[in-house]
């Protein structure tokens, strides 16, 4: 127990230093090591964005507003800007998710497409597994629906998750829309978490 609290301990100190709102900013870190999903001039949507700290990951790879991409970050509660690592690249809107419409997303960046879908978003912890895992997979299908209607062809997903029942259906929904989906675990998660992040890659619209 001691060296796990000192292995979250690390990742605190560690976003503390390097300029990071949140240690969640790692987690994103690593998976976007692992798969190459956000190049320069790339446009971003994070869902569930609060306090910030995947705005600022995605804001890194996207670059500066000169590149020409565009990070857009909605979250029922309000983010402080600005935020290191980001410019006028960035925009914010406090919104629900399940109250937006996609028409409205892709009007706050003049485009048709997004690159990339990513959602942290994650309800109150009720401390009790099942109804966590629940509600995580609820906010999931949502994220999945927007996806949907927003992402490029051949476009990326990235969403969390607490595993249970549900886990497996959901990940074959994911597979549906996508060339390829898997579950991955980032080093920063707690290691007594169920949360799984699952990547798609390869997105393809529907008929």
């Amino acid at each position: 127990m001691a060296a796990t609290r000192e292995i979250q301990d690390h990742y605190f100190r560690e976003a503390k230093r390097l300029g990071y709102v949140a240690r969640s900013a790692f987690k994103l870190t690593e998976i976007l090591e692992k798969k190459s999903l956000i190049r320069p001039g790339h446009y971003v949507l994070d869902l569930g964005c609060a306090p910030g700290a995947w705005l600022q990951v995605a804001c890194q790879h996207v670059g500066p507003a000169s590149k020409g991409g565009l990070v857009l970050g909605l979250d029922l509660k309000s983010v402080r800007t600005p935020l290191r690592f980001c410019d006028e690249a960035l925009i914010t809107r406090e919104s629900d998710v399940f109250k937006v419409t996609a028409g409205e997303l892709l009007d706050l960046t003049n485009r048709r497409h997004f690159d990339l879908v990513m959602s942290d978003m994650m309800a109150s912890t009720s401390g009790h597994h099942h109804t966590d895992h629940y509600q995580s997979i609820h906010l999931a299908r949502r994220a999945l629906e927007l996806a949907g209607e927003v992402l490029r062809a051949g476009g990326s997903f990235i969403v969390k998750v607490f595993e249970g029942a549900e886990y497996p259906a959901f990940l074959a929904e994911c597979r549906a829309r996508f060339d390829k989906a898997k579950g991955f675990k980032p080093k920063a998660s707690r290691n007594e978490s169920t949360e799984m992040y699952i990547i798609g890659e390869g997105f393809v619209p529907a008929k």
